[in-house]
């Protein structure tokens, strides 16, 4: 196991967070009125509506779903009698679903943005990171997909759970578990840790704003009162 490879799995995920948490921390302390999706809509509103939301539905499904796929115990899975083949391939169908989704809804979003005049104008170069960098991240996922139809035992996808679930329990040996995974699923946990590290320096922080939406499920009812 080389060092770079020790600290892009080993190292790096924990630069990755440390960057996305106090990022979004400092910038939300520091630059409130940046704090926005800059919607488009008022611009040009061709296309926005169906690429928002198949965009939106396939990455918060594939979010999630890596969430419940890397993160979940492998004894949790014993227990209720699922096979690493079965899993694996229910994570290829899901995966394959909610990355097409994706897929259709970030090509929309990108056609919109790069054929308008009037978009091309107010689109910043970071906006044109982080279209770009999760369209490179997403193919390189559903690349994955093709490796993984190779050997169906379900054998490297546990190699990839035992690396994320030794990440976030801070236990040193996590890169190890990955040094003979194929490179491209190598390529896409870079792109994917990455992607955090870009997270508080573009318009990405409104997600924290989407999570806490939630919270207005629990408000008091406001009270409008007659004149």
């Amino acid at each position: 196991m080389s060092y770079l490879h020790q600290f892009v799995f080993g190292i790096y995920p924990y630069i990755a967070l440390a960057i996305f948490l106090l990022g979004s921390l400092i910038r939300f302390e520091r630059e409130q009125y940046s704090w926005k999706s800059e919607s488009s809509q008022l611009l040009y509103r061709g296309q926005l509506r169906l690429g928002n939301i198949l965009f939106h539905l396939g990455i918060i499904g594939l979010f999630f779903g890596h969430l419940a796929g890397l993160l979940t115990p492998l004894a949790a899975w014993e227990a209720l009698g699922v096979s690493h083949s079965f899993k694996q391939l229910v994570a290829m169908s899901a995966g394959g679903l909610m990355g097409s989704l994706c897929l259709i809804g970030i090509a929309l979003l990108l056609h919109r943005r790069f054929m308008c005049d009037r978009l091309v104008a107010n689109t910043t170069w970071r906006d044109k990171l982080v279209l770009l960098w999760i369209l490179a991240t997403l193919l390189l996922g559903l690349s994955t997909i093709f490796v993984s139809a190779q050997h169906r035992d379900g054998g490297e996808m546990v190699l990839l759970m035992n690396w994320a679930q030794h990440v976030v329990t801070f236990r040193g040996d996590a890169a190890s578990f990955i040094a003979e995974a194929s490179p491209v699923f190598k390529l896409h946990l870079f792109m994917g840790m990455s992607l955090f590290v870009i997270f508080p320096f573009t318009r990405l922080v409104h997600v924290w704003s989407g999570f806490g939406a939630v919270t207005y499920l629990g408000r008091a009812w406001q009270l409008v009162r007659p004149r």
